[in-house]
């Protein structure tokens, strides 16, 4: 199956960076794992929220393969432990072909996202920076892995 992390607008901070393409190679050793980059918009700051969430929302669902089932990282999504997150993957890799997670830009998802949307997934009750979840859900998705394969990286 392959999966997908969609992200609207590069990650900033070369620590960051780092450590994503670091687990995104080591998520690739079990599955085929890729990052896609939605540039930011410009002059954002002439948009209100509304528009900058509609235009995004339309880069978004473009960027998104017809039949990938889409998941999107919201807030109001579900909360997984890392074991049950483990099993949903391994359940999503028997019933879909491809998978896509997206990161929204900073005001979240237009309706038209939400439509679109298979499921959401919630990292935490608490907010989180987008640069943050990107490498907190990362390292999960890498975890998760792990755990499918009853290696030692977890621990219970």
């Amino acid at each position: 199956m392959k999966t997908t992390l969609l992200l609207v607008g590069k990650t900033t901070g070369k620590l960051y960076a780092e450590a994503i393409e670091d687990y995104a190679s080591r998520i690739n050793h079990y599955i085929p794992f890729n990052i896609k980059v939605i540039p930011e918009l410009k002059n954002s700051k002439n948009l209100t929220e509304k528009q900058q969430k509609e235009k995004e929302g339309e880069l978004i669902l473009k960027a998104i393969e017809d039949k990938s089932f889409v998941v999107l990282l919201d807030e109001h999504g579900k909360e997984y432990r890392s074991v049950e997150f483990a099993s949903w993957l391994e359940n999503r890799q028997q019933t879909a072909r491809s998978l896509t997670f997206v990161v929204g830009g900073p005001y979240g998802f237009s309706q038209a996202v939400y439509d679109r949307a298979d499921g959401k997934v919630s990292l935490s009750r608490m907010t989180l920076s987008h640069q943050m979840v990107r490498l907190v859900f990362i390292e999960q998705v890498y975890r998760a892995c792990t755990i499918m394969k009853n290696e030692p990286y977890h621990h219970e």
